[in-house]
């Protein structure tokens, strides 16, 4: 949101209270008008008591309303264009009332009175103490405890060394307020003085244009803000898919090893069940051939203990016949020295691990004739692939 827009308008507004104000400033006591307000034949306006005392200082001779002698009318310079007045016997009292100057002067402060109210109670006070702040929320003014740029103030200061004078003038070269009594005799009787109403809208109108300025910047920091959080936004979203990517290359590499682990644990497998197979065809040979013994043996032994001769020699010549038959059978066949051993099926990694060890990021983008060819570009797009079908249940769960 652009703040200073808001701003021009109040801005607009104030200032055209402020150029009403001006015109109902008194050139006497440089003030608002105090009625009665009473109009001069050259068409200014005075305040009916400032009048007076202009005519009294003029006329130092002249009596009072009520004295007992009614003297002649006096005279005196208009303060604002020097025009000669002359009254008649009723001295200021017999120059006519500005009604239209006094009804303008009553609607202004009605005007000042309502917006002081609505400042107070609306929250223009607040937002335009929301227009200043800037993009971490540090005020500018003084939020709702602010007057309004129009509220005349009810108590006036008083000098300090002139106790009984306001003080109505603004010193340039001390840059302090001062009273016109210091301007004459005082402090500041060689100082270069201006109208403290004059002075006052000076500073205010610079302090609004300052005020400006300073939404105005706060406007584009806040921008500047807005871009840099979108900037790390940017960055968190490219960081997390790169990790992604990352996984899904090494994932690439667990999976590549672990399909060559399996081959070669298959070969092993293989190599080992033969080799089992054989062995232990051998142990069934031997041990059919041990059983066979065992049981010649048992007969044999049997056959010795026959006490009749002629029984004994109806058996003998057969037994004594596989007895050496038994003998004859050749029983070499055994596996060779080392046919146990596995130890062929070693692997060295060092290599590998080495290689493994020295993986790192691309300091620069592989052109089109570089990288590892098809592979390289079909590895990529299984890689997009991949992440393109882990983000669609992510988003589908957001939604």
């Amino acid at each position: 949101m652009n703040f200073a827009v808001g701003l021009k308008p109040l801005l607009a507004e104030a200032r055209s209270m402020e150029s009403l104000e001006k015109q109902l400033i008194c050139p006497i006591c440089l003030e608002m008008f105090t009625k009665p307000v009473v109009i001069l034949p050259c068409q200014h306006n005075l305040c009916r008591k400032c009048a007076n005392d202009v005519f009294q200082a003029s006329n130092p001779l002249w009596q009072s309303r009520g004295s007992s002698a009614v003297p002649s009318g006096g005279r005196f310079r208009c303060p604002s264009c020097r025009h000669e007045v002359v009254l008649d016997r009723h001295g200021v009292y017999g120059l006519q009332r500005n009604l239209l100057v006094e009804n303008i002067i009553d609607i202004y402060k009605q005007e000042s009175a309502r917006r002081a109210q609505g400042w107070g109670q609306d929250g223009a006070v607040r937002g335009w103490g929301q227009w200043g702040r800037g993009a971490r929320g540090g005020p500018v003014g003084s939020g709702p405890s602010r007057r309004p740029l129009h509220a005349k103030a009810e108590q006036h200061l008083m000098c300090e060394e002139h106790e009984d004078e306001r003080i109505n003038i603004y010193c340039l070269r001390c840059e302090a307020p001062t009273c016109s009594l210091c301007k004459v005799f005082g402090a500041h009787k060689d100082c270069e003085v201006a109208p403290l109403p004059a002075v006052y809208q000076r500073q205010k109108s610079e302090l609004s244009d300052g005020i400006a300025m300073l939404v105005a910047g706060n406007d584009r920091i806040q921008a500047i803000i807005t871009q840099m959080e979108e900037i790390c936004r940017t960055i968190e979203e490219n960081g997390r898919r790169q990790k992604q990517h990352l996984g899904l290359r090494f994932d690439s590499l667990y999976s590549i090893l672990e399909e060559r682990k399996k081959e070669l644990l298959q070969s092993i497998a293989r190599e080992q069940e033969e080799k089992v197979q054989c062995v232990r065809g051998l142990i069934r040979q031997y041990g059919d051939h041990l059983e066979a013994s065992s049981k010649l043996v048992e007969t044999a032994i049997q056959a010795m203990e026959e006490p009749q001769m002629a029984v004994y020699l109806q058996h003998s010549k057969e037994l004594l016949k596989k007895i050496t038959d038994m003998s004859k059978v050749s029983m070499s066949s055994r596996p060779e020295p080392g046919y146990e051993n596995m130890d062929h099926f070693s692997i060295n990694v060092d290599y590998v691990a080495e290689m493994l060890r020295t993986i790192e990021f691309q300091t620069e983008p592989l052109g089109e004739d570089e990288g590892d060819g098809p592979m390289e570009g079909s590895e990529a797009a299984a890689d997009e692939d991949r992440l393109d079908s882990l983000e669609a249940p992510e988003a589908a769960e957001g939604q």
